[in-house]
C-alpha cells in the first residue's frame, strides 16, 4: 500500500481528484486529498504547505513509509515545499509549474515562456473551458464545473516560492502529451532546464486525473512501485 498525497493546482479544489481518488483506493492504496485554500488571502506559501501537511498528519501513520506526492500544475509550489520538510518517498509533478527558488506564479509565465510556447504549438488566448476541459467526458465537467469558485489569490501569484532549492528527494515530471495549458515541448524544455530531468509522458490533457483516472492510477502505482525498489 503506498500513501498518495494529492495536491490539487491553481484554486486547490479537491474535486480534480475525485476519479482518480476511488481507483486508487480500489488498488489498495491510501489516497489523501488536500483541500487547498488557494483562494485565501491570508496563505502565502508556507500556510499552504501547513494545510497540506495536516492533512497527511490527519490520514495517520503508515507504517512509517513516505508518502508519494503528486501536485499538480500551480501545486509544484506547495509539493515541493512539502518534500523540503517530511520525507518523501517520490515527488509526481503531473502537468506542472515548476518553481525557481524565490520565483512568483506571476514570475513564473515571463520567464518560462509559457504565453509564447501556447501560440508556438497553434493555441489561441487562453480558454478555461477549451483548454482544461476538451477531453474530460461532458458530464464530468459538468459537475466539476459546477464546484464552488476558487479563484486563486493574487498573493499566491506574487508571493515568491520561499524554497532555497529544488528538494534532494526522487522526482517525476509526468505531463499529458494532450495538454493545452502547458504544451508537451513546453514542458520538456522548462523540466530539462530547471531540474535536469526528461519528461515523462501520458495522454491526457491538463486535467488528466479527470479524463484518464485509470491510466493516472496505474502510472503512479507503477512510479510508486519502481522509487521504493533498492537501487541496483
Amino acid at each position: 500500500m503506498t500513501t498518495f498525497l494529492l495536491v490539487p493546482g491553481a484554486g486547490g479544489h479537491p474535486v480534480s481528484w475525485r476519479l482518480l481518488a476511488p481507483v486508487l483506493t480500489a488498488h489498495g492504496h491510501r489516497p489523501v486529498v488536500v483541500d487547498l485554500p488557494h483562494d485565501d488571502e491570508r496563505l502565502g506559501w508556507d500556510g499552504l504547505t501547513d494545510v497540506a501537511l495536516e492533512a497527511l498528519a490527519a490520514a495517520g501513520p503508515d507504517d512509517g513509509r513516505p508518502p508519494v506526492v503528486v501536485a499538480h500544475s500551480m501545486g509544484a509550489y506547495v509539493g515541493g515545499l512539502v518534500a523540503t520538510r517530511v520525507p518523501v518517498r517520490l515527488l509526481v509533478l503531473l502537468n506542472p509549474m515548476i518553481p525557481l527558488p524565490g520565483e512568483s506564479g506571476d514570475d513564473w509565465s515571463a520567464a518560462t515562456g509559457s504565453a509564447a510556447a501556447r501560440a508556438a504549438a497553434g493555441l489561441g488566448p487562453f480558454d478555461p473551458v477549451g483548454d482544461f476541459y476538451h477531453d474530460v467526458p461532458a458530464d464530468v465537467a459538468v459537475q466539476a464545473a459546477a464546484a464552488d469558485d476558487r479563484t486563486p489569490s493574487a498573493r499566491s501569484f506574487a508571493e515568491p516560492w520561499p524554497a532555497v532549492a529544488w528538494p534532494d528527494v526522487p522526482t517525476v515530471v509526468l505531463q499529458g502529451r494532450d495538454d493545452r495549458l502547458f504544451p508537451l515541448a513546453f514542458q520538456r524544455a522548462v523540466a530539462r532546464d530547471r531540474l535536469g530531468l526528461d519528461v515523462e509522458e501520458m495522454p491526457g490533457g491538463h486535467l488528466v486525473a479527470l479524463s484518464r483516472p485509470v491510466e493516472l492510477a496505474e502510472r503512479l502505482e507503477a512510479l510508486a512501485d519502481a522509487a521504493a525498489r533498492p537501487p541496483t
